[in-house]
């Protein structure tokens, strides 16, 4: 995170000061001293001013935005990180070495009317790198819808996708093609591991599901488990859930969108923008949502932390 850490040296907030210990307990036995450490220094924390958090946080180089509560979440998961690191050195290995950040883009009409049938019609993916915690790469192709192949006004004023570009694009089973093609040459699930990542359930259960049916394909076994970044954000730093909207989460952490929104690509970039914040934060990002006989289920944080398959093009339906 920063070179600038407090190693085993005492580590000072205000006046008050926390001992760097070792213990040889185990890391999930929380009478350790490490724990107690802790708890006083989120004591400390708790109590600091804006200013103060600020003033801390830049002390030790780390990012300086956001509202307070992130503030102190941001400087809680430093200092704990450091703890725990003093007595037991975390293995870096285990973690995803990619995200894969997915924000589709629909038909729709004024009003979302209940029998509209969305189709896909851009299909994104921003590739995260969680060692580097930047932006690799980007793929984008748009796709031409069947049901309702023209566009409403509504689409092509929301979307910024207009009816030239999907009478000129792909089907969606040759764009998933292309997709799938794109994550091989990556390597992703072979080589590195990786985690879909989306803004909301939505993404995955409905637009997805819906396409594939549409498509006459099975669901792709790569996207059947991701990361719902909403759930993760409302979950670390404790916000309700009306309050895990994108362009709140960017603003909480002191971000402003950048592109346009509801272009499905510029979407994914400031979500991959909130999970690199997040990641610095000290929040492990992990597998919270998943498809199941065509339903969507919850990932329990405690399940073991495991990386999507290889992609593969599913087989058409029967």
């Amino acid at each position: 995170m920063t070179s600038d850490t407090c190693g085993r040296q005492h580590c000072r907030i205000g006046d008050q000061e926390t001992n760097g210990k070792n213990s040889t307990a185990s890391s999930n036995d929380f009478s350790d001293p490490v724990y107690k450490e802790i708890a006083i220094t989120n004591g400390y924390i708790n109590r600091m001013t804006r200013d103060e958090l600020r003033s801390k946080l830049a002390e030790f180089k780390l990012e300086t935005r956001g509202v307070k509560d992130v503030l102190k979440k941001r400087l809680k998961n430093y200092y704990k990180k450091q703890k725990l690191m003093q007595k037991e050195p975390i293995n870096g290995d285990s973690y995803y070495d990619y995200i894969c950040v997915v924000d589709f883009e629909a038909t729709c009409e004024e009003g979302n009317p209940p029998e509209f049938i969305h189709e896909i019609i851009e299909f994104p993916i921003v590739l995260l790198n969680t060692r580097t915690l930047e932006i690799e790469d980007t793929f984008q192709q748009y796709v031409k819808p069947e049901i309702n192949p023209k566009l409403s006004n509504f689409c092509i004023s929301l979307t910024g996708i207009t009816q030239d570009i999907v009478d000129k694009a792909d089907t969606f089973p040759q764009v998933l093609q292309n997709v799938i093609e794109w994550m091989k040459q990556r390597e992703l699930g072979t080589k590195y591991s990786y985690s879909m990542l989306t803004d909301g359930s939505w993404d995955m259960s409905k637009f997805l599901n819906i396409q594939c049916r549409i498509s006459r394909i099975k669901y792709p076994s790569f996207a059947k488990k991701w990361i719902n970044i909403r759930k993760s954000y409302g979950n670390f730093y404790k916000v309700p859930r009306n309050q895990t909207k994108l362009t709140i989460m960017l603003e909480k952490l002191g971000m402003n969108y950048d592109g346009r929104p509801h272009s499905g690509l510029d979407d994914s970039k400031n979500i991959a923008r909130i999970a690199i914040r997040m990641l610095q934060d000290g929040c492990e990002l992990r597998v919270n949502e998943r498809m199941h006989a065509g339903q969507l289920m919850t990932v329990s944080s405690s399940a073991p932390l495991e990386g999507a398959p290889a992609p593969q093009m599913p087989r058409y339906r029967n």
